[in-house]
């Protein structure tokens, strides 16, 4: 059963696959999360229901319009009390992340594909065209930068060196200081992959990135060698559609361990250490996860929300009241989990049964795949057509 509603959504939207070996599909620029779920969906989004009593009250604190996202993905990112975010006109923001003001905005002249990344004192963004733009935070450019093909993912920042995914799976090492390029990491991957923003993860100097085909790899961000190898998911079935598997959402370091999940396969937890798988289990996820409390939380491609024991992978509870709204990766908060919906609705989840704490709705068009925690208690989510806002729960 779950595998023929897996299959019906594929079937519906399999202009959004990027066939890779085939160059009459080179030119596709429909995102997966627009086309495989939607718009015209198999099955509709769940109705909604009042939540009897709400044990929140979430309210808006800012709002600012970046610019709309044309079928990218951006999350805005905080560095130095500051937020920046940008959309695919090609306009960056620096924001107060207290008080919603505007610091500066600024026009790059071009259009922005990658989502944003800040570090080192600079704001880098990805083009199209596979540029890397480096900006300081006064909003002055300082360096460009060449890849092999368009920036997809958030750049992000290890010591000396910016690490860039670009659409090809090739991953960078840039210089911090000038964008020179100080190595490359690049692999084989299926002909037949999902065309996602799926990036990268960083910590104590590691990278960490998923791949088609259900591969998870680790490289040292100084140097770009490569260590260990891990499979997340197998693909299995009998075409190629049925066998994707790729690591769409990005992995979550926590301790020992590090999670990854595919679409269409399975949730991993893998030690660091040797990338031994320690478990998995049976689980599909496009948008991801994340960890809070010793548990993982999860959105699964179907709709419904997990909270899962980070130790063996069995489940706390479900929540599966919001079925077939795409929802965003969960956010863990101060005693609630939030996700964003294609309807802009962010829906509070208690941590402790997954019951309804609260809703608000923001906007009237989607949530990007993730959010941002700014405090514990305050949520920055950026919407499709290109609002910024600034949610507490307090």
């Amino acid at each position: 059963m779950f595998l023929s509603r897996i299959q019906s959504y594929l079937l519906a939207g399999t202009l959004a696959l990027l066939l890779s070996a085939c160059a009459a599909m080179t030119d596709l620029k429909t995102t997966v999360s627009e086309t495989l779920f939607g718009p015209e969906d198999v099955n509709p989004p769940a109705e909604l229901t009042e939540i009897a009593k709400p044990s929140l009250n979430p309210k808006m604190l800012w709002s600012v319009q970046v610019g709309d996202a044309q079928g990218y993905q951006f999350t805005p990112v905080l560095d130095g009390g500051f937020i920046y975010a940008t959309s695919a006109e090609g306009e960056i923001v620096k924001i107060d992340a207290t008080t919603g003001k505007q610091v500066w905005r600024i026009d790059t002249k071009e259009p922005i594909t990658g989502g944003i990344g800040a570090g080192a004192s600079l704001v880098f963004v990805g083009r199209s065209e596979g540029n890397v733009l480096a900006y300081d935070l006064t909003g002055a450019l300082v360096w460009k930068a060449k890849v092999s093909s368009e920036v997809l993912s958030v750049p992000k920042v290890s010591g000396n060196v910016v690490v860039v995914r670009a659409g090809d799976s090739r991953i960078f090492g840039l210089s911090i200081t000038d964008g020179a390029r100080k190595w490359v990491y690049e692999r084989t991957i299926p002909a037949l992959t999902i065309r996602s923003a799926s990036g990268i993860t960083i910590d104590s100097g590691v990278v960490y990135a998923g791949f088609a085909g259900g591969k998870m790899v680790v490289i040292r961000a100084e140097d770009g060698r490569s260590g260990w190898e891990a499979s997340v998911a197998q693909p299995k079935g009998a075409t190629e559609i049925e066998r994707i598997a790729d690591i769409t959402s990005l992995p979550v370091v926590d301790g020992p361990l590090v999670y990854a999940v595919a679409y269409q396969g399975r949730l991993a937890a893998v030690d660091r250490s040797n990338g031994k798988v320690v478990w998995n289990r049976d689980v599909s996820s496009y948008t991801g996860i994340s960890s809070a409390d010793a548990k993982i939380y999860l959105s699964h491609a179907l709709g419904a929300v997990y909270s899962l024991d980070y130790t063996n992978g069995k489940t706390f509870w479900r929540q599966g009241d919001l079925s077939n709204r795409k929802l965003t990766a969960p956010l863990p908060l101060d005693g609630v989990i939030a996700v964003g919906d294609l309807e802009g609705y962010l829906h509070f989840l208690s941590k402790e049964d997954g019951a309804f704490a609260a809703r608000l709705q923001i906007t009237d068009t989607p949530i990007m795949a993730s959010m941002l925690d700014i405090s514990g208690s305050t949520l920055v989510a950026q919407s499709r057509s290109g609002g910024v806002y600034a949610v507490s729960i307090k």
